[in-house]
């Protein structure tokens, strides 16, 4: 495990709420334990022949929060159905990088179209729509990862 995945699985856990995960390989074993600040990483262990050095991970940024304009009210959102997340992964939100993305805000969609892929595993999964209305909000970034029942579009049905 390299220090990107390293710094990838703290980004994760932090995210998904777990307080902590314990991974070992056959050379390589670590503990992350989360708390309500960031998480920490509280064991790593490398032999010398695998790695020379033990990196300390990066700091973990928070994700920068879109602008909210100021609302008095704040806007009714018990009207719009949401659609959520069959299963942990990665959220994309096209099938590459050079492709279109699957919906943005303002498009209309039908039950089956499809809305994202979520990466499980090294398999890409598209996630169909279950319901048919206009996207509003589109609640996570592209390429972040996401929980099992984690809410990922606001739906207006139509």
């Amino acid at each position: 495990m390299d220090i990107k995945q390293i710094q990838d699985l703290i980004r994760f856990v932090s995210k998904s709420g777990v307080n902590e995960v314990s991974i070992e390989q056959k050379d390589f074993k670590i503990t992350i334990k989360t708390n309500e600040v960031q998480p920490q990483l509280i064991h790593a262990s490398i032999p010398a022949q695998t790695a020379p050095a033990v990196l300390p991970p990066a700091p973990v940024a928070a994700a920068p929060a879109e602008p909210v304009a100021p609302a008095v009210a704040g806007p009714d959102t018990s009207k719009y159905l949401t659609i959520k997340s069959p299963m942990i992964g990665t959220f994309y939100r096209s099938a590459s990088p050079d492709k279109p993305l699957f919906v943005n805000v303002g498009d209309e969609i039908k039950t089956g179209s499809v809305v994202c892929i979520i990466e499980a595993m090294k398999l890409f999964n598209e996630i169909e729509s279950e319901i048919s209305g206009r996207i509003v909000k589109i609640l996570v970034d592209n390429a972040s990862p996401v929980e099992y029942d984690q809410p990922l579009f606001l739906v207006e049905p139509i």
